[in-house]
């Protein structure tokens, strides 16, 4: 087993007993380098200065006087976010303690980009025993966007800044984006579906974000005199989401759940859903409350799951031994943003449980 995601800060990190992480200083300097806070030839004198100090002591207090006197209302604005997500951060104590708090809370007062770099540090956390690379690639829709794709059959996940630059460019930085504002022609750079053959190349390469991950759960045959064969495929990146979706409950809400791919709700007893996006929330609640729901909209599911509590005592008294059923859905462009958060504050549980 080797180490993935470097950039995730993981390895700045450190767990406490309960295998949370707690904040250090060495993490908190990632954030200092990032550009939205690194120093740039424009900064000012007390930029640098505030900088610095903060680089060599990241939770030392911060006054308002001294981001009012930033000269650049950008750089105010950047350090003043910094410094409250910094201080929620530390009083929370752990990354998941304030990932909780930030969503069970309803005032998330952060970035999305802040929210995101947080899940991918509990992510590999959470993944950090892992050997199946198809779980770490399905990891990465916890905190990166995808595109979605239909070739041949297949349904295939692209990481979305990726295809975006890899179309912008070509894989050439700025020279291939001037290349394309000329329209002169450039190699076509492929993305690689994440396979068996290369699937050992993960581990060096998993951090550019450049794998496929075919989300394709069932292939299904055509036979002669009229019969079908539905095979599931072993392999399947959905299935890999449905383990690292289980291992992200266990670690925050300490219980033990199954979740498999679906593809329908034949259930007369219906009775609860959550949806793993924006798209798929409202696209189950129009199904659960018998609106209609135009095709265009049906076609963008994704998949289905459901998922089952390993001891029904765990949830709510008037759904408990139900199966709560997910939804994974498609925007109007093809993209899908997974809200992993949703899992932790709107599954049926019996009793709020404690951070």
């Amino acid at each position: 087993m080797q180490n993935f995601w470097p950039s995730s800060g993981f390895d700045q990190l450190r767990r406490d007993a309960r295998g949370w992480l707690v904040p250090t200083d060495d993490y908190l300097r990632l954030f200092l380098a990032r550009p939205e806070l690194a120093l740039v030839p424009e900064s000012c004198d007390v930029e640098r200065a505030l900088h610095a100090a903060l680089v060599l002591q990241p939770s030392r207090a911060v006054t308002p006087r001294e981001l009012a006197a930033l000269a650049d209302p950008d750089a105010r604005a950047n350090y003043a976010l910094f410094v409250r997500f910094r201080d929620a951060l530390l009083s929370a104590g752990t990354l998941e303690g304030y990932y909780l708090g930030l969503f069970r809370g309803g005032h998330v007062d952060i970035p999305p980009l802040f929210v995101d770099l947080l899940a991918q540090a509990i992510v590999r956390n959470v993944l950090d025993d892992a050997t199946d690379v198809y779980e770490l690639r399905a990891g990465e829709m916890l905190f990166r966007a995808q595109r979605i794709s239909t070739q041949g059959g297949q349904i295939l996940a692209a990481d979305r800044d990726v295809v975006d630059l890899l179309s912008e460019t070509g894989g050439l930085g700025e020279i291939g984006r001037l290349l394309t504002q000329a329209n002169a022609p450039m190699r076509a750079l492929e993305m690689a579906v994440l396979a068996e053959h290369n699937a050992p190349r993960y581990w060096q390469d998993g951090e550019r974000h450049r794998f496929l991950l075919d989300l394709t759960h069932e292939v299904r045959n055509d036979l002669s005199h009229g019969l079908t064969l539905t095979m599931t495929r072993a392999r399947s990146g959905l299935g890999a989401l449905a383990r690292v979706l289980e291992k992200w409950i266990a670690h925050f809400l300490g219980v033990a759940v199954r979740i498999r791919p679906e593809p329908r709700i034949d259930d007369p007893a219906w009775r609860w859903h959550i949806g793993l996006d924006t798209e798929a929330t409202a696209l189950l609640n129009d199904l659960y409350e018998g609106n209609a729901v135009e095709a265009e909209r049906q076609q963008r599911l994704l998949s289905l799951f459901r998922l089952d509590f390993a001891d029904p005592q765990e949830m709510r008294a008037d759904v408990a031994g139900k199966p709560v059923y997910l939804g994974l859905a498609t925007s109007a462009d093809q993209g899908v943003k997974l809200k992993p958060q949703n899992l932790l504050v709107n599954l049926p549980l019996r009793a709020a449980r404690p951070q």
